[in-house]
Parts: structure tokens; C-alpha cells; sequence
């Protein structure tokens, strides 16, 4: 399927040009056929294609995923430039919201694993008001190093709840390093890394107004939120990004040119 997808490449990255009933469709599909297969997808833009820019071997797991969604208004913009008429990122607290108001339909199981233990219990309580019929189960890791044994304990303990999709919060790139090391041993029809969307979700981190979001400034909004987190990828990853999309952008121009002359 992941052939098929429409796509762009930005700095060496395949981010699939899919909004989010499209990623939905793609979900039901893995859950309800291809049970047998743990099918992942990456839900990031500027921020993971940079750390791919920096870590080849990390730009190679990214690649090896199954969707990647276009969480970033600058991915957007790139791929309206590049003629794809997509029309908004694919924000990874939106797209989380959407499938819980799938699965209150279809009754698919959830499990939410990272974040803190009263994130994650807000957070269910949460979902609970609106989609009471919901399948959850949550656990919050050590905020350290866990040893193999752990790791395995919890994978087993994942493996056991038998969800249709894991939710791992986890952080960039930690909940994608996570995912690339256990995907094999995850008994899991699909498997998102969602970076902040639990403490978005839960009302711990406020999130941006829908009309900062449809400007592309909820990167903005976010920094004032949390600016000792966010200080080094707004100030310096921001510029350089930019910078290398347009070198980038200016050097595949050249190329195109050339192979039509």
C-alpha cells in the first residue's frame, strides 16, 4: 500500500501526501485485513525530517515506516510549491481524536503508552465524556533507561491487551527509536509515535486556537507554552530548515531542468 500512497520528498524523507480521513481509511484497512502485519506511522514534519537530517541512520527508520502524515504546516507549503494541492497538515492531536471517535464506532481497542500516569488518566477521562463506549488501556514507563528485562516485560504486557493501535508518546525521536527497536515483537495491527497529543488531548498543554493553527503558528503558540523544551528547535531549527529546503528545493529545480533539456 505504501507504493501507492501520493508523496513528496523532502530532504531525502517520503512524507505521504494523506489528510486525515485518508489516514483513517488506511487504519480500518491494517486493523480489519492485515492483522498479522504491526504497520507503522510516523506523525511529524520540520522536526523529524531535521533530526533525519542529522542522523542518517535515523533518516532510515523513518523511511522504513509504513505512512508518514504530514504533521507540519512548512510540509504543506513545500508540497503546494511542489504542485500538490494538499490542503492542511495532519496534526497528530486531531488525527488521535478522529480514530477515538472511530473506535467509540467500531469498538477498536486503544493503548496509550508513555507520558505520566496522571496525563494519562486525564486523558482517558477525557475521551471518556465524548466517546464513552471507548476500549482503553494506558501505562507510563520509568522516565529512564529501562533494562532488556523491562523492556520486554512491557512489550509482553502490551502484547496481552491485544490493541488495534498503539499510541506511543514517548517524545522525538525516543518514541521513534522505541518503535523501530520492538516493532517485530509488537502483536499490534498499527503503531503511531504522537509526540506531544497526550498532554494536548488531556488539557495539560493548551493548545492553539483553531485560527493560529490554519496560519501555520501553532509552532509559535507552543513555544510560549513551553519554551525551555522547544527554545532549540524554534531558534535554530526553524532557519535551518528553511535554508535547506530552499537549497534543496533550488537544486532539484536545477536537475528537472536539465533532464528536460
Amino acid at each position: 500500500m505504501k507504493s501507492s500512497i501520493p508523496s513528496v520528498e523532502i530532504l531525502g524523507n517520503r512524507v505521504h501526501m494523506v489528510q486525515i480521513p485518508e489516514v483513517l481509511e488506511i487504519m480500518s484497512y491494517w486493523i480489519e485485513k492485515e492483522r498479522e502485519k504491526t504497520h507503522w506511522i510516523v506523525v511529524t514534519g520540520m522536526h523529524g525530517i531535521m533530526e533525519a537530517h542529522q542522523n542518517k541512520k535515523f533518516k532510515e527508520m523513518l523511511n522504513s515506516a509504513d505512512l508518514w502524515v504530514p504533521d507540519s504546516i512548512s510540509v504543506v507549503w513545500i508540497a503546494r510549491y511542489l504542485g500538490v494541492p494538499l490542503k492542511k497538515r495532519v496534526a497528530g492531536p486531531d488525527l488521535m481524536w478522529e480514530f477515538m471517535k472511530l473506535s467509540n464506532q467500531k469498538g477498536y481497542k486503544n493503548f496509550f503508552y508513555g507520558d505520566t500516569l496522571k496525563t494519562l488518566q486525564s486523558l482517558k477521562n477525557k475521551l471518556f465524556k465524548t466517546f464513552p463506549s471507548l476500549k482503553i488501556s494506558y501505562f507510563s514507563p520509568p522516565f529512564r533507561v529501562l533494562t532488556d528485562e523491562e523492556e520486554e516485560k512491557n512489550i509482553e504486557m502490551i502484547n496481552q491487551n491485544k490493541p488495534d493501535v498503539l499510541w506511543v508518546g514517548l517524545g522525538l525521536p525516543k518514541q521513534e527509536n522505541w518503535i523501530f527497536k520492538h516493532r517485530s515483537k509488537l502483536k499490534v495491527p498499527v503503531v503511531i509515535g504522537i509526540g506531544a497529543a497526550f498532554k494536548l488531548l488531556s488539557g495539560e498543554v493548551k493548545r492553539a486556537p483553531t485560527w493560529v493553527g490554519n496560519l501555520g503558528l501553532e509552532w509559535l503558540w507552543r513555544f510560549f507554552q513551553e519554551p525551555r523544551k522547544l527554545w532549540r528547535r524554534v531558534l535554530l531549527g526553524i532557519p535551518g530548515f528553511i535554508l535547506l529546503v530552499l537549497f534543496d528545493l533550488i537544486k532539484n529545480k536545477e536537475k528537472i531542468d536539465k533532464e528536460k533539456s
